[in-house]
């Protein structure tokens, strides 16, 4: 491409960071209109999933699921790349294969040419071609914003499937990528990264959770969601509550996407989805006394796009889990985080120590 194109200049939010906030949505989905039961219908709107699990009637399941979002990279064949990886996430997070994506393009015909726009498809390619499966059409419109995403199909065994509200007591958590990618991109905008840490986020962002897919035939993983816009504190506290219990983090053994993040953060590049996160569930989580909440608090809720996979394990299977890890190369994240533990029916559904 002759030109420069710097694809976040076109749209006002960035990535997961335009997710609607979880206070918000839930005002959003909660219809008058009462839909008909569907016994085939496995995992719907009765919990906050990653997906829709449709029945087959043959021991396996369909999962169907769509994910899009506005440029968080300038580059349009890592925008693509990326939204495709996250999108396909939502499957692997439920334990399943996925085996079809559609893509979902809306483009400023009048403002970016069509070589930047199939410049996005290319790198949606080829996320495909790394996750196994078919770019197989779309819809496209002409919008005032650049749009890119998926919907995915994929396919589980039901006793492989993973929800994200089945977590039980004492069950350990791991996460498989760290977190900071929005305070990166956010000093990116603001034209304060520095050039050690230039195309780290996009790298990340750009990984497949497989191991989501291996993660689904062990039968001590008891809960799995994938950490996207409502941040590390938002799809845990999902977690928690959907499975009436309580999350105790250490939150020096959470991972950071580089360990220098504060210094972003003393320069005030935090993301504005990390203040809407905070708003919307800020009340169910409690700081010990020794914890620096404002740091702390802006690397938990900090939206990720394409994030890691958050895995409730019961102790049992450690070991098990973290062979896994180490046979993917993960072995920087064998390292629980935290545990789940009993409700106090207190309001507080994650502890920060």
């Amino acid at each position: 491409m002759e030109q420069e194109i710097k694809l976040t200049q076109y749209s006002h939010g960035a990535g997961c960071g335009c997710k609607i906030a979880p206070n918000v949505l839930e005002e959003i989905i909660s219809t008058s209109i009462a839909m008909p039961d569907n016994d085939k219908l496995l995992v719907g709107n009765h919990s906050k999933d990653d997906a829709a699990v449709y029945d087959l009637g043959d021991g396996k399941a369909m999962i169907s699921t769509t994910d899009f979002f506005m440029p968080i990279v300038d580059d349009p064949f890592e925008f693509g790349r990326i939204a495709s990886a996250n999108a396909i996430s939502d499957v692997y997070a439920m334990g399943g294969n996925p085996v079809l994506a559609i893509a979902i393009l809306g483009w400023p015909i009048n403002i970016l040419s069509t070589d930047v726009a199939r410049r996005v498809i290319e790198g949606a390619q080829s996320i495909c071609l790394e996750a196994g499966i078919p770019l197989g059409g779309g819809h496209s419109i002409d919008a005032p914003e650049p749009i890119f995403g998926l919907a995915v199909s994929g396919l589980v065994q039901i006793d492989h499937l993973k929800t994200n509200n089945a977590a039980r007591e004492g069950d350990l958590l791991y996460l498989t990528k760290p977190l900071g990618v929005g305070i990166l991109t956010t000093a990116e905008k603001k034209g304060i990264l520095q050039n050690d840490h230039k195309g780290i986020a996009a790298r990340q962002m750009m990984q497949l959770n497989k191991i989501g897919y291996r993660m689904g035939s062990v039968k001590g993983v008891h809960a799995m969601t994938d950490v996207t816009g409502f941040g590390l504190l938002g799809h845990l506290t999902e977690m928690a509550e959907g499975s009436q219990l309580c999350a105790e983090v250490h939150h020096e053994k959470v991972p950071r996407i580089i360990p220098d993040l504060d210094y972003y953060l003393a320069q005030k590049s935090i993301p504005g989805g990390t203040g809407r996160n905070l708003k919307a569930y800020g009340h169910k989580v409690r700081f010990a006394s020794q914890v620096d909440e404002a740091l702390v608090q802006a690397v938990l809720a900090d939206p990720q796009t394409s994030g890691g996979l958050l895995i409730a394990v019961a102790p049992e299977n450690r070991s098990e889990v973290e062979s896994v890890f180490k046979a993917h190369g993960m072995d920087a994240f064998v390292e629980p985080i935290g545990k789940m533990s009993t409700y106090q029916n207190d309001g507080t559904f994650i502890v920060v120590k």
